[in-house]
């Protein structure tokens, strides 16, 4: 028997637990619109302080320029119904064009409408208005994360904002821009795991070389990023890593490796990524859960956020 991409999503299935991280982003989407809206402008005022600006050039927002000061040269009113239509899914123009941006473009739009709006230039929420008592509860939730944890609930929020059918949006294409140059390459050691396949493709993702690191995989081979389906094919997952993986760090610790059917390894490594939203200072605990094929190729490998270090001793993850 073999694996397919669907039967290989369940390998290392503790590392898939439901936790505060989740939990959070469950009750943010059970949210009003207007609460929402509220409560991600209390977000960032509040993350705000720890957001590093190096995390806004990663972001290449040339490509979010144009919507950003149509916004900004709009009256009030019309700002704040952006804003809420951007929450509420609107079939809009400047809803599809945010529905193309990747992840770092959308944390990086909505950080630059946080400041304008501390600054008076973009419409805040009123100095009056009152979270409802669900909303204050998420917020407090979101105030007991971890910085990692925090980013996490965030980039899932802001992800989702935008024109629904993001299926149908063309994507904004790389390079737009002059490409990123490859970054120094630095030898990874991960306690336990030997296996050149897993120490490469950490190395190549250090280094942005992601044409290095899709090579290791299959044809046929996939990647599921946190909370999304898996992304199947090289040409695909070469899209992602150039347009959501540049500019992090990624610091495997610790590994375990096991055989299993068809000849097939499996290999699950825990440690660390660094993001420039946060800089050094703040890294968000990570699984990857590799599954290489006889060929010695990556089949498949899942990026699972994991739960704080407390969660994760009674998960029986050492950190």
């Amino acid at each position: 028997m073999s694996f397919t991409i669907e039967s290989a999503r369940s390998i290392f299935p503790e590392t898939q637990v439901k936790h505060a991280i989740s939990a959070t982003i469950e009750s943010f989407n059970q949210l009003s619109a207007e609460d929402q809206l509220a409560l991600l402008w209390f977000a960032y005022t509040e993350m705000g302080v720890t957001i590093t600006p190096a995390a806004m050039g990663a972001a290449n927002m040339v490509f979010a320029e144009k919507t950003l000061t149509q916004i900004k040269q709009m009256p009030a009113r019309e700002q704040t119904q952006v804003m809420c239509d951007l929450v509420n899914h609107s079939d809009t123009l400047i809803c599809r064009t945010y529905s193309s941006f990747g992840t770092n473009i959308k944390l990086g739009f909505w950080y630059q409408l946080g400041e304008w709006m501390k600054q008076g230039i973009v419409a805040p929420i009123p100095e009056s208005y009152e979270l409802s008592p669900q909303a204050s509860d998420v917020l407090q939730a979101i105030r007991q994360l971890e910085g990692g944890q925090q980013l996490t609930v965030l980039q899932n929020i802001v992800v989702n904002m935008g024109y629904a059918p993001t299926v149908n949006t063309q994507k904004v294409k790389e390079p737009v821009v002059p490409p990123k140059d490859i970054a120094p390459r630095a030898k990874v050691s991960i306690e336990s795991i030997n296996n050149l396949i897993v120490l490469n493709y950490m190395e190549n993702m250090n280094a942005f070389d992601f044409q290095g690191a899709v090579a290791l995989f299959a044809e046929d081979g996939a990647l599921q990023p946190p909370f999304q389906e898996p992304i199947v094919g090289q040409e695909n997952i070469l899209a992602y890593m150039r347009e959501e993986c540049y500019g992090l760090k990624l610091i495997p610790e610790r590994g375990v490796s096991e055989p299993t059917q068809g000849e097939f390894t499996q290999i699950q490594v825990t440690g660390k990524v660094q993001t420039p939203w946060f800089g050094d200072s703040v890294g968000i605990n990570l699984a990857w859960r590799f599954l290489l094929n006889p060929q010695g190729k990556i089949f498949f490998v899942a990026i699972d956020v994991l739960a704080s270090p407390q969660e994760l001793l009674k998960m029986g993850f050492s950190q």
